[in-house]
């Protein structure tokens, strides 16, 4: 039994666990009602940590943030968050990211920020917060691409830069992508030893359901280094079975939360 212990807190000193959540929450702002804002938390406040896309660029994205915080306080667990600025984009529709974390499990080093290098190459360049637990730290690179017809793909090219950007990060892609992780633009990463948490999940929602066929297309992602991250496990909720009809789901959003349970080496 002794030895079964020493075992486990000699595993436990190399790994740390974290449950990690991406969301597109569609036009996160003052047009959702209270009880979205308490639908959200309900959903979300399992997780240690939630990466929010889609976040409307005005007042009301940093209040519904501040309000989902709020929201998920009352669930047992403190919780902090943070905000971009509106991304720089010009030519497309501007945004804001957001993060929300659960303090007893993370610490955020140092403030979050949005890539500086690419922001005329990417319209809604990423956001990044890099956190800490048991000594250990990773940063989450937050993602919202242009839309399908506009080629997101044209953009993730850039993606193959960043690790060389921030050598001594940990670094892990998460958010919309509006591009499949079978695309050859993630053949870079994937040389760098990154791997996608999902292949053929589809987790954007129709618009009607077909055959209880209701999700579209395969757009949100998590990538993360393999040689730091092991993924322990991964989970999509399937949100709008809690609704009658898919309108009233995408009153929510219009894609599903992702989720990874990750141990950092």
């Amino acid at each position: 039994m002794k030895k079964y212990f020493s075992l486990l807190l000699y595993a436990t000193s190399f790994y740390a666990q974290i449950n990690i959540c991406s969301w597109n929450v569609e036009n996160l702002g003052k047009s959702k009602s209270e009880e979205t804002i308490v639908f959200m938390a309900n959903t979300l406040r399992n997780f240690d940590v939630v990466a929010i896309q889609e976040v409307v660029a005005g007042y009301g994205g940093t209040q519904a943030v501040a309000k989902l915080a709020d929201e998920l306080n009352r669930k047992g667990a403190k919780w902090d968050y943070t905000v971009s600025d509106p991304t720089s984009s010009s030519a497309y529709k501007t945004e804001r990211y957001a993060f929300l974390w659960k303090t007893s499990k993370l610490k955020i080093k140092g403030k979050a920020w949005l890539e500086k290098k690419y922001h005329i190459e990417i319209d809604r360049e990423p956001y990044y917060a890099t956190f800490e637990h048991n000594k250990k730290t990773f940063t989450l690179v937050n993602f919202h691409a242009i839309t399908k017809n506009r080629n997101p793909e044209t953009e993730i090219k850039y993606f193959k830069f960043i690790p060389l950007e921030y050598p001594n990060l940990n670094l892990i892609f998460v958010g919309d992508f509006n591009c499949p992780q079978s695309h050859t633009v993630f053949n870079p990463l994937r040389k760098m030893a990154y791997k996608s948490v999902f292949e053929n999940q589809k987790t954007s929602l129709k618009k009607e359901c077909h055959k209880e066929q209701c999700l579209a297309s395969e757009f949100d992602n998590i990538w993360h280094n393999t040689s730091k991250v092991e993924i322990e496990k991964n989970g999509v909720i399937h949100f709008y079975k809690q609704f009658k009809t898919l309108k009233q789901a995408r009153e929510i959003s219009d894609h599903i939360p992702i989720s990874a349970e990750i141990l950092l080496k």
